[in-house]
């Protein structure tokens, strides 16, 4: 493959959340770990962690259906900017720059904006992009949203319907 081949492109979603708690309460949140107490249906498997919890330079996966694991790094972990950013891989398909951002909105309330960006690696990846539609990204985040506001009030996760 040269330089100027593009297997199938990129292709970037974002979106805005509005989570009913203060930015020290959400940030914490955004953790392989810690998102298991509050999103149904997350697994992962923690690689390495010297605290056990999300961390610069720490690495986990996370199983897809289907596919092959995906290996999540922690690229970016700054509770004071309420930056997290993480590099994902999966393997035959393609590599992902998740970046979050934590900020106050309102009192009591915060602004998490959400930015997933997928480059294909191979065909099979381009075809999964395709199937990446504004839709089935907005689902999802709006899902986390509604599940993450529904932690933050009852302490108990949201079961998917």
């Amino acid at each position: 493959m040269n330089a100027a081949s593009d297997i199938g492109g990129r292709i970037t979603r974002t979106y805005r959340q509005t989570i009913e708690a203060t930015p020290a309460a959400v940030f914490p949140l955004l953790c392989p770990v810690r998102e298991a107490e509050w999103l149904d249906g997350w697994r992962y498997t923690m690689v390495h962690s010297r605290s056990g919890l999300a961390e610069h330079g720490a690495v986990f996966t996370t199983p897809q259906a289907g596919e092959a694991d995906t290996v999540w790094i922690v690229t970016r972990h700054d509770a004071a900017a309420g930056a997290v950013e993480f590099a994902r891989f999966t393997p035959g398909l393609h590599v992902c720059l998740l970046t979050v951002a934590v900020s106050p909105a309102s009192e009591g309330r915060s602004h998490v904006d959400v930015t997933y960006t997928y480059t294909a690696l191979t065909s099979a990846g381009a075809r999964w992009l395709a199937l990446f539609t504004e839709e089935a990204f907005l689902d999802a985040v709006t899902f986390w949203e509604r599940a993450m506001n529904h932690f933050v009030k009852t302490g108990s996760r949201l079961a998917k319907s």
